[in-house]
């Protein structure tokens, strides 16, 4: 009885932590949406959702520590509780980030736009939205392999932040009417490259919750090595 009760509440955290990945990559959609739109609306609709993935997070993270202390919970059960309180905390500055997009939109409205930039923007968010999506049912499949293989998109977001700054840096020399935008564009790339980071955080709590090692990807070592023994030594 005690056991089913267990499964049942690990299943409701594994849904949970599901449900908020949902919301954190449709608040990133919308942010970037509406900062190329200059959508006042929408952006104030992303700023005033991110109080419920912030009460999200809370709650995982609450739920989680309830259920290590009073389940004692061992390998892999301990290990999911472990990877979707981690997980969580990455999505959670995730949301934050949208939140701060969102509010770049209200700052740069009114101002003179660089269509290109706006257009490299545009791009970049679609990047980092397939990679949140992707990597939340690599968490749903525990596809430790396909979390590899997300994380080197990586890359391909950090080209998109480069060719932003450099063209944004070449638009605002050419036309100072441009400034105050192109000093947005800088921060708007710099949020959209910071999820990606986090994105690849999500990878490697993926790939601990597949082997119970943690792994920093994209480098060429290992941060650490954790033994399943050495979380239930606390137990």
């Amino acid at each position: 009885m005690l056991r089913t009760r267990f499964e049942e509440d690990l299943q409701d955290l594994h849904t949970r932590f599901y449900e908020m990945g949902l919301d954190v990559s449709n608040a990133v959609h919308k942010a970037v949406r509406a900062f190329v739109q200059h959508d006042k609306k929408l952006a104030q609709e992303v700023i005033l959702h991110d109080a419920k993935i912030n009460e999200d997070e809370v709650k995982l993270e609450k739920k989680s520590f309830e259920m290590i202390a009073l389940q004692q919970p061992v390998t892999t059960d301990l290990r999911r509780i472990v990877t979707i309180m981690k997980a969580s905390s990455d999505l959670e500055r995730m949301g934050d980030h949208a939140v701060s997009i969102a509010k770049a939109t209200i700052r740069v409205k009114g101002h003179t736009r660089i269509l290109e930039v706006e257009d490299l923007i545009s791009q970049m968010s679609d990047r980092v939205k397939r990679m949140v999506d992707a990597v939340m049912k690599a968490y749903i499949n525990e596809d430790d392999e396909r979390a590899r293989e997300i994380a080197k998109a990586d890359r391909d977001v950090n080209q998109f932040f480069n060719d932003i700054y450099n063209l944004s840096i070449k638009k605002m020399e050419k036309d100072p009417s441009t400034v105050v935008s192109g000093n947005d564009y800088l921060h708007v790339a710099n949020y959209l490259e910071r999820l990606g980071d986090y994105v690849t955080n999500i990878c490697e709590w993926i790939i601990y919750l597949r082997t119970g090692k943690l792994t920093e990807l994209n480098t060429n070592h290992t941060l650490e090595d954790v033994e399943d023994s050495s979380l239930e030594s606390h137990n």
